[in-house]
This record gives structure tokens, C-alpha cells and sequence, in this order.
């Protein structure tokens, strides 16, 4: 009876097992198949797509964001259409003719989102790339964080921006106690042809490019043009420098001061420029320190002469007061004070105090029995 029963046992375990259902397999997600971006400088990017899964793939997000000197992360989302299926093969362009252009070597981080219609969702891994001018077979030369790329010229090319940039930097340094903290990059065309087609809807008039937050410097340059070239490198450097030093969420330089500190660190001030503040001062029609604290006029006459003045303040104050006052100033406008505020902080004026002791001093400068043809007196 004993052996009946355990027999019966045993049959209905058999028929319970030869009669569950089989595990039911779990159902795949979504899938990156393949990703890819494609750059064509200086135009756009194309992202591309290959996604699967076993429902069908219903919506799919490219989000990218551009790697710069910033105090909040942007991350852009782009919808990239699709008809639904288990299968699609998409791709999206970033066209720089409606966002804006990159400068050469600028660094793009992008992924994917991916749903279906099963609810299922996946988000690769962040991809970078550099939107580099791939037109063009570049050389490079690094020097501390410094680092030159050209095409067109040999080595000793090279060799004499380094040099140039090296000797900017030192002077920057022992004018206004301003030094290099991040990498910066020059970017040298050949001509300012090569350059203007490097960029997106360019002024007919630019020959060189500073993109602080990128750190990065674009130069349309021959090597017939080394003295002018030493003079931009210089220029160029010292706005990169400077934006580096006080950048800050709040607020920005006058423009005085920037463009000031930039143009007094090329050396003597431009013949053009010199002789515009000479005639105002002349003329008793200098731009006020306050009005140059704006953007300039597009006017080239009042442009010159909103450079030259700009020049000559800064002169004033460094050699008036010196370079330790000078380093002072930047600190504080590194942590956003108004331009009032921090000239009265170092100085103890304000910028009207500033225009005043500033037009006395150049007033003093075009004094007739101590004029210069074409040059400013006593400057640097």
C-alpha cells in the first residue's frame, strides 16, 4: 500500500513537470547599435544613429553639450524624427550657420536616448569629439601652456610666434602682474582668406580671433607678416590672459581696461591711434572714461580714438600708480564688482574721478613745447 502510494506520488510529479509552461524569455530593450558624428568644418556635425529592440523604437534624443570656460553646465536636447519600428537608422546635424560657429579644436560631448514602445529606455556613454579644421595637414609646437598649430610654413615659423607669445606673456606679466593659468591654443592660417572661411558669416575686416572661453586664438598669418603678427599675438594674449583672471558669473571688464590692457601690451601705441588722441586733446573732444566703459563706436575714427585712449588710461595707471595696483584692480573685478566700485577700492576714485586726473595727465602730455609727431609722449 505504502509502495502504491509513493508510486501515485511520483506519477503526478512527472505530469506536473512535463506540463509547466516554459520560462518565458525577457524581453530586450533598447540597443545603440552603432554611433557616430561626423564633422565638416567649419559648417556642422552630423550625429548618427543605428538603434534596434525587440519593441518597436519610438523616440530618440541627441544630447550634446560644448566644452568651455562656463559657470553653468548647457546641456541641448535635439527630437531627431523617426518612424517607430525595431529597427531605425537616424541621423541629426548641428548646422553652426544657425547656433553659431566653434572655434578649431573645440570639444563636443554627445549621447543618446533611446526609448520603445515597451517602456524600455537606455542613455549611452558621453562621446567626445573636436570639431577640428580637417581641411588643412597641421603642425604643432607646445611650449609650457602655450601651444601653436600651422600648416603652412617650416618649423622656424613656429619658432618665432612661440618666441613672440613667450615675450608677450613675460611682459604682460611684469606690466600688470597678469599670468597664463589655462592651456591656449593659436590656431594660424595663412592668409586672412584661409581665416575668414574658418568662420561663420565673418567681418570682411577680421584678422584675428580670441575665443576666451574656448582658450583658444584663430590668426590669419603670413610669414611676411611677422611684425604685425607680433603685435596681434600680443594683443590676443592679453585679453585671453585677462578673461582668464577675472572671469566671473556677475559682471565683465570696461572696455577700456580690456581693450587697454591688450593694446599697451603690443608696446608702443600705433602711429594711427597716437595721432587720433593728439588731435582730441587738441580739439578738446576726448571720449570720456565712462562712455568707453561700452562697446566702441563701429565709426573707425571714433574707434581709433577710443583704442588710443584706452591705451593711454591704462598707461596712466600703471605708471602712475603701479603694477602691484594694477594686479590689485583685476583681483577685483575677478569677484564681480562694479566698475565703480573697484576702481574706488584700489584707488580711492571712482570713473569719473578716474577721467578727471586722467585728462589732466594727457592734457599735460600734448603740451606744446612737448609734442611728438606721431608719437605719445612717455609712453610705453
Amino acid at each position: 500500500m505504502l509502495k502504491r502510494v509513493v508510486m501515485a506520488g511520483l506519477g503526478c510529479l512527472l505530469v506536473m513537470v512535463l506540463v509547466s509552461p516554459a520560462p518565458v524569455a525577457a524581453q530586450a530593450g533598447p540597443e545603440a547599435v552603432k554611433s557616430s558624428a561626423d564633422v565638416q568644418f567649419p559648417l556642422q556635425i552630423k550625429f548618427n544613429l543605428a538603434a534596434r529592440s525587440s519593441a518597436r523604437v519610438v523616440d530618440v534624443r541627441l544630447r550634446y553639450s560644448v566644452e568651455q570656460t562656463s559657470f553653468v553646465r548647457v546641456v541641448s536636447e535635439a527630437f531627431v524624427p523617426l518612424t517607430p519600428a525595431a529597427s531605425v537608422d537616424l541621423s541629426w546635424t548641428l548646422d553652426m550657420r544657425r547656433t553659431g560657429g566653434l572655434p578649431p579644436g573645440a570639444v563636443v560631448r554627445y549621447w543618446w536616448v533611446i526609448r520603445d514602445a515597451a517602456g524600455g529606455r537606455i542613455e549611452t556613454a558621453p562621446v567626445s569629439i573636436r570639431f577640428n579644421d580637417g581641411r588643412r595637414t597641421w603642425q604643432e609646437l607646445t611650449s609650457g601652456l602655450v601651444s601653436i598649430f600651422w600648416y603652412n610654413g617650416g618649423k622656424s615659423f613656429a619658432d618665432q610666434l612661440m618666441a613672440s607669445a613667450q615675450g608677450a606673456l613675460d611682459k604682460l606679466k611684469k606690466d600688470t602682474g597678469a599670468v597664463i593659468e589655462k592651456p591656449l591654443r593659436f590656431y594660424i592660417y595663412a592668409n586672412q582668406q584661409d581665416l575668414l572661411g574658418a568662420m561663420i558669416f565673418p567681418q570682411e575686416w577680421t584678422g584675428a580671433v580670441t575665443y576666451s572661453e574656448f582658450g583658444t586664438i584663430v590668426m590669419g598669418l603670413s610669414q611676411a607678416e611677422m611684425n604685425w603678427g607680433t603685435r596681434v599675438i600680443a594683443h590676443e594674449l592679453a585679453h585671453a590672459v585677462t578673461h582668464q583672471i577675472t572671469a566671473n558669473p556677475y559682471s565683465d571688464l570696461p572696455r577700456w581696461l580690456d581693450e587697454g590692457l591688450a593694446t599697451y601690451n603690443e608696446g608702443l601705441l600705433d602711429v594711427a591711434f597716437s595721432t587720433a588722441l593728439h588731435a582730441a586733446v587738441a580739439a578738446d573732444k576726448l571720449i570720456s572714461v565712462r562712455s568707453l566703459a561700452s562697446p566702441f563706436s563701429a565709426r573707425s575714427d571714433l574707434a581709433s580714438l577710443s583704442y588710443a585712449e584706452s591705451f593711454s588710461i591704462v598707461d596712466y595707471l600703471i605708471s602712475t600708480y603701479g603694477q602691484d595696483k594694477m594686479l590689485e584692480l583685476l583681483g577685483v573685478f575677478s569677484r564681480g564688482s562694479t566698475y565703480d566700485s573697484a576702481l574706488t577700492a584700489v584707488y580711492g576714485f571712482d570713473t569719473d574721478g578716474l577721467n578727471t586726473r586722467w585728462r589732466e595727465h594727457v592734457t599735460k602730455l600734448f603740451q606744446p613745447n612737448r609734442q611728438t609727431v606721431g608719437l605719445l609722449p612717455e609712453t610705453r
